[in-house]
């Protein structure tokens, strides 16, 4: 019987995932502050400003605070002897095994931001796609790619 996945990803990715929010906001902010001027500038009825300030707020909200948060308490992955098994998503919950046969390479990712917070992301490519288990300890990272590329190679060995 196979269990749910119970390893989470770093803590400190929630804080890489609300600056990533915080970066996408600037363009709601910059619309919310363009429709706020055409409103002064052409005469426009002023519940357009509020409307624009409103959804603002609502988006930096839910893309810095809401979903950073959902999205973490629902990352979980597993790497077992013959799979690797993903869970994520906010809403909806997606779970994903991968079999070990199928693992052609494992990779380690970093961007400024990871790299700042010492965290990397682990991509698991197969021949359909590529699979990411994101924001784990640099240390973590190197020793999960690390180990599943040993069993790859065993499981490859023993086709």
């Amino acid at each position: 019987m196979i269990t749910k996945p119970q390893k989470r990803i770093s803590k400190r990715g929630l804080k890489v995932w609300r600056i990533a929010g915080a970066i996408h906001s600037v363009i709601a902010f910059l619309a919310s502050w363009g429709a706020i001027a055409l409103t002064i500038i052409f005469e426009w009825p002023f519940w357009i400003i509020g409307a624009a300030l409103i959804f603002f707020a609502a988006y930096a909200y839910t893309f810095i605070l809401l979903i950073p948060s959902l999205r973490w308490k629902r990352w979980r992955y597993e790497v077992r002897e013959n799979e690797i098994e993903i869970q994520h998503g906010v809403f909806v919950i997606k779970s994903t095994l991968i079999p070990m046969i199928r693992v052609q390479h494992v990779d380690t990712q970093q961007g400024p931001i990871l790299r700042k917070y010492r965290l990397a992301t682990v991509a698991i490519s197969t021949a359909a796609t590529v699979h990411e288990i994101p924001a784990l300890d640099v240390d973590e990272a190197e020793q999960l790619r690390f180990f599943i590329s040993n069993l790859a190679r065993v499981a490859v060995d023993d086709v």
